[in-house]
């Protein structure tokens, strides 16, 4: 039975234009399109800096729109390079604005970290989005070591091992979109 594609909030955690980031998550829109629809979030510079005083009553515009779009989506992709062993200061500062609700209590959530080395920054996001009761699935988690060296000088996506993983990846966060009475990880 086919089902209608669902619909995926992708985040990169770069600000950078051209990064590799985001060079993935629109391979994931291209290439995945009968199964989701992705819409990329490219306003994560306009966050302003976290601030829990601001976030009362009205949080800032910018804050809220994002906050809509999570809510609305049936799973968020996350796609990060790794900066100085961690995360990048805006990508964590976006997240810090989503603690103070529930948007991502249960919520399908995958983790793409592509970057030079990485694995410091899969460790911090993948505690931090279960920390924040995110559902993440083993095999929905993907680190894409060297990403330059598979990208060709056009910024596309050429390494067949790294679409293969690709490919498995959607089909595990697919999964965990449909997954009947799912719990979120930290409660497993």
């Amino acid at each position: 039975m086919q089902t209608s594609p669902k619909k995926i909030l992708a985040i990169s955690g770069s600000t950078k234009q051209g990064a590799s980031n985001g060079a993935v998550l629109r391979y994931l829109a291209q290439h995945f399109q009968d199964r989701l629809t992705v819409e990329l979030y490219e306003a994560i510079d306009t966050l302003p800096h976290f601030n829990p005083d601001l976030d009362q009553a009205i949080p800032p515009p910018a804050v809220l729109a994002l906050r809509e779009k999570i809510a609305a989506a049936d799973g968020v992709i996350f796609c990060t390079p790794e900066y100085v062993f961690s995360l990048p200061g805006s990508l964590k500062n976006a997240i810090e604005w989503m603690v103070s609700t529930t948007l991502f209590s249960n919520k399908a959530v995958a983790i793409i970290v592509a970057a030079a080395s990485g694995e410091k920054a899969m460790e911090a996001l993948t505690l931090i989005m279960t920390t924040i009761e995110a559902r993440i699935a083993p095999e929905a988690k993907l680190l894409i070591k060297g990403i330059r060296g598979k990208m060709n000088p056009e910024g596309k996506l050429q390494d067949e091992k790294t679409e293969a993983q690709l490919r498995n990846l959607v089909d595990a966060f697919l999964k965990s979109i449909l997954a009947e009475n799912p719990q979120p990880d930290k409660y497993v």
